[in-house]
């Protein structure tokens, strides 16, 4: 039910054949919109003292499925002028309060992760401009506040001590004049190269890409208070390649600062793969090099080969996650070895954080988890943030990925066993079957070359097929070329499964989905297999 308000909405209508205005004091913190899917879009303003505040796409309803809200904190005590172009019955069901629609059961719907990033309404893919910076952990990320489907978009903002539990921000890019606001990265501008900074307060600059109709630009924008408010770069963009390219697809900025050349470097995806741009205050940009082969989101970083700060290879990648190793000299990427995966699935361009300390010096990474959840209304989600480094083996030098250790303040091992049949790890495991986040660590020993795994409802959580070298239908041969064992680590939280085989060599991601009609429930499976090891941890929720 709709809460009674303290404040009530001033209605002034006016209608006509475009649609319908109203006019609003604002007196809260939110304002709440009514929203079904059933409807089609159509474009709203807001307007004050006759200026343009924001414009978006909306499928306002009369009848809503879901709701959603706008933070309005920063114009308390304004009048805004809402119009609409789509019907103006639905108008009438806007209304302001201090919480959000369904904030009672926030955190807690049926299909809500639970050690998962999602954003409280609305749409999310990309992480963008992920950062360290004075004890908090930044996630800003593509995001549609204004429906569950992909539109209008924005950069979402979430900050957390731990990378575990976040707490989301008002959006912190939205669209504008240029266009809408796509993916990018944020660096911290110390030497104030670019001129941003204020006093002793560094400048947190973003370098984004903004799309429109025609083509796709470059950006920047600036924060002096920790990313909660941003200033726009007053001569936008800084880089505009269409003509060079005869392409729309130029995008998605990776910046960060080069130490020996002292310069910033730029990777960014233009047509056929990465090109690296330089430039000495994050305004002028010169093109040095490209590399061909990629597709969206770039990444470029360096790191040691096991654990050898003297023994480095610098990391090249892109949105799917194939990654080439080789060397970088400020200006060009030169390939040595790739491309190879690491992991695959439901992960999407991911990114590493920027600005981690030294005294730490991990490169963390988190994805977009392309996932559906049905009936909430929010969509699309954040996989758990894992460590990279870089191993030898038998094929050479490659990516390994785990979760980070801050993750392990969420698990509380309930059960330990070894050496088991199949049938008596079937039965440890029958209690936890329709538990909604579980995790589960094993070592599973084949007895024939054939294929053996476990599954939960019928869906394979792990399927190795011993002959062909396939995990889940995925080529990976071990460290150990004939070893009969596979070590699993899985992560089940209410919508999404991911598995890290072996320490990280390979991870894969994927949506929980239970085969309709399946009462198995959690089930190893194969040719008088050995489950060598078996834990069982109880999992804590992030909210």
């Amino acid at each position: 039910m709709k809460p009674i308000l303290t404040t009530f909405l001033i209605f002034l209508f006016f209608i006509n054949a475009s649609g319908a205005d109203i006019t609003i004091k604002i007196t809260n913190k939110y304002l709440n919109l009514p929203v079904s899917q059933k409807q089609d879009r159509k474009t709203m303003k807001f307007e004050i003292n006759g200026k343009q505040e924001r414009a978006f796409k909306i499928r306002l309803a009369n009848e809503p499925e879901y709701w959603v809200f706008c933070d309005l904190s920063a114009l308390q005590g304004q009048t805004i002028k809402i119009s609409y172009e789509g019907d103006a019955a639905a108008l009438s069901k806007i209304y302001q309060d201090d919480k959000i629609a369904g904030q009672d059961s926030l955190y807690n719907e049926k299909n809500r992760p639970q050690f998962h990033f999602t954003s409280k309404r609305g749409w999310n893919n990309d992480p963008n401009g992920m950062i360290f910076y004075e004890g908090e952990y930044h996630l800003f990320y593509q995001h549609n506040p204004y429906e569950r489907e992909w539109e209008n978009m924005s950069w979402g903002h979430a900050v957390s001590k731990d990378m575990v539990h976040w707490e989301e921000l008002p959006t912190a890019l939205s669209p504008d004049n240029l266009g809408t606001m796509f993916s990018g990265s944020t660096v911290i501008d110390y030497d104030n190269t670019a001129g941003f900074n204020k006093g002793n307060t560094p400048a947190m600059v973003a370098l984004y890409t903004v799309d429109n109709p025609d083509k796709q630009i470059q950006c920047v924008a600036y924060s002096l208070d920790k990313g909660r408010t941003w200033t726009k770069y007053d001569k936008n963009p800084v880089i505009d390649s269409k003509s060079k390219w005869n392409s729309k697809d130029t995008r998605d900025p990776r910046v960060f600062w080069y130490k020996p050349g002292k310069h910033w470097v730029m990777v960014l995806n233009e047509r056929d793969g990465h090109t690296i741009y330089t430039s000495k205050n994050l305004k002028e940009w010169n093109a040095e090099s490209h590399v061909t082969g990629f597709w969206e989101c770039p990444d470029l970083f360096e790191l040691p080969v096991d654990g050898d700060k003297h023994k480095t290879k610098w990391v090249m990648y892109g949105a799917s996650n194939t990654y080439m190793t080789g060397s970088f000299d400020g200006k060009t990427f030169k390939p040595e070895s790739g491309k190879h995966y690491y992991t695959t699935g439901t992960i999407y361009a991911a990114q590493t954080f920027t600005n981690i300390p030294e005294s730490d010096g991990r490169r963390i990474q988190m994805g977009w988890g392309r996932v559906s959840h049905p009936g909430m209304p929010f969509n699309g989600m954040m996989l758990m943030p894992t460590e990279l480094t870089l191993k030898t083996t038998k094929d050479g030098v490659r990516m390994f990925s785990v979760p980070v250790k801050e993750t392990e303040q969420l698990f509380k091992s309930i059960q330990k066993s070894s050496a088991l049949t199949a049938d008596n790890a079937n039965a440890k495991l029958k209690e936890f079957q329709n538990a909604d986040r579980l995790r589960i660590k094993t070592t599973i020993k084949l007895s024939h070359a054939t294929n053996a795994g476990l599954n939960l409802f019928g869906q394979n959580l792990i399927n190795y097929d011993l002959n062909f070298n396939l995990v889940n239908n995925v080529f990976y041969s071990p460290e150990n070329m004939t070893s009969t064992e596979i070590i699993a680590d899985i992560y089940i939280d209410r919508t999404s499964i991911e598995v890290f085989i072996d320490g990280g060599a390979y991870s894969y991601s994927m949506e929980r989905k239970p085969v309709a009609g399946n009462k198995e429930g959690l089930k190893f499976w194969g040719n008088n297999i050995e489950v060598k090891d078996l834990e069982v941890f109880r999992v804590e929720g992030i909210w």
